[in-house]
Formats: structure tokens, sequence, C-alpha cells
């Protein structure tokens, strides 16, 4: 898919556009997306465009709002929602996404910070090849893929924590949510791209201050959801 299209797509999603790099990363991994989508379902929708908007913008949207660009040569954008908090670490950002699926919102995050440690979560294993192969095609560096359930990984004390989990579409949203919790490190941060009709099962997590939702653009009912975990302890 041409970059400069892309480009135009994406804008409403962000404040700064992703350098030529991130937009030839983007590209490729849509060309990726569509050709094992013949084969393994990884997503409904089948026009590039819309692929671009519903699953790129709304993951680059999330980006910006919790992890600072430290590789943007303009000028890093701050994380708006967080920057009181400070769940933004100096050292490199672990975050951890749940039932990855195709990759959303995590390799998009790791697109936009390349800095970061990514983890993500898939039982599915024909998904997990995938996730590996664009992972590989991308020249990613520091990204685990782990073929298991949430549930098995938070019940293990072993498991490293998370400073930012996130999840998109999930099956079962308050067991998601209770694992989310689990995996994420003292004062960690969530961030959940969401519906507005799921908003009200947020409160199911207790130890979780929520802030206002942040409506996501050209979107119908659908919500960026950031919350801190208050009184964790490990």
């Amino acid at each position: 898919m041409d970059i400069a299209r892309i480009a135009a797509l994406l804008q409403p999603f962000l404040k700064q556009p992703l350098a030529p790099a991130q937009l030839e990363q983007t590209s490729t991994y849509i060309n990726l997306m569509l050709r094992w989508n013949a084969r393994i379902n990884l997503t409904a929708i089948r026009n590039e465009e819309e692929i671009v908007t519903r699953h790129f913008g709304e993951s680059f949207f999330l980006a910006r709002h919790v992890v600072q660009r430290s590789v943007d040569r303009q000028g890093a954008e701050a994380p708006a929602q967080l920057q009181a908090s400070a769940v933004v670490p100096q050292a490199p950002t672990r975050i951890l996404d749940i039932g990855s699926g195709a990759g959303f919102p995590a390799l998009p995050i790791k697109i936009w910070a390349p800095e970061i440690h990514l983890t993500m979560i898939e039982s599915n294993h024909k998904k997990v090849a995938f996730l590996r192969e664009v992972a590989r095609a991308l020249t990613l560096t520091n990204v685990d893929v782990i073929a298991d359930r949430a549930e098995a990984l938070a019940a293990r004390r072993d498991f490293p924590r998370a400073n930012i989990v996130t999840f998109r579409a999930v099956e079962n949203f308050a067991r998601t949510l209770t694992q989310a919790e689990a995996l994420l490190i003292p004062n960690g941060c969530l961030a959940l791209l969401i519906g507005i009709s799921q908003a009200p099962l947020l409160k199911s997590a207790t130890s979780v201050q929520w802030k206002h939702p942040v409506t996501i653009p050209q979107s119908n009912g659908r919500i960026l959801s950031l919350g801190t975990t208050i009184n964790k302890v490990e």
C-alpha cells in the first residue's frame, strides 16, 4: 500500500506524522496481513484503507497517549493522558499485550516506539506464527510472542510483570481485565481499546484508578480507557 496514502489516513489519529521508515513498516505489515488473512482469518476487514484506520489508527492513537517517542528527531510527543502519573519509566518500557491476534495494538506500538520491550500473548498457534513473521519481516527486536493463555502466565510468580498492559478484542472482558491487573507492576498502566458499552465493566477492576475515557477519532462508540493500578502489591 502506498505510504503517502497510509500517512494521510493516519493523520486524524496522530499529532505528528510517522517517519518514512515507520510508514514502510506499516505498509509491509498490511501486505503480510492481507496474504495471511486468506488462510487463517486474522481480520474480517478486507479493505486496505479500513485496515489502516480501524486497526493501525486506533493502535497508534493508543501508542501516542502512553508511550513517549524518544526516536522522534522533531520532538517527542509527551504521553498526554499519563504524564502526571509517571507510568512511563526512563528504563525501556515493558509492554504486554493480551490476546494479540493479528497484532493490534501491540505491533503498531512497537513501530511507534522501537525501544520498548514488547511481549504478546496469543494462544492460537497459527496467529503466533503470523506475529513472529511480522516481527521478523519488520526487523523488530526485543519482541516475545508467547503461545499460552494469559491466565496461566498471570498465575506464575516468576513471569515478568509489565509497565503497561493492553488488550483490544477479547472473548471474556471481565476475566481478561482481572488477568491484565495481575500482569502489571505496582503503579502500572492499563491501556484498553474498547467499545463505550464495555465501559461500565471497568469498575470491576477495583485496584485501578481510571481516567476519563478518550474518544477514538472516526469511530462509532469506541474509546481508549487508561487506568493506573493503586495499592497493588506483588
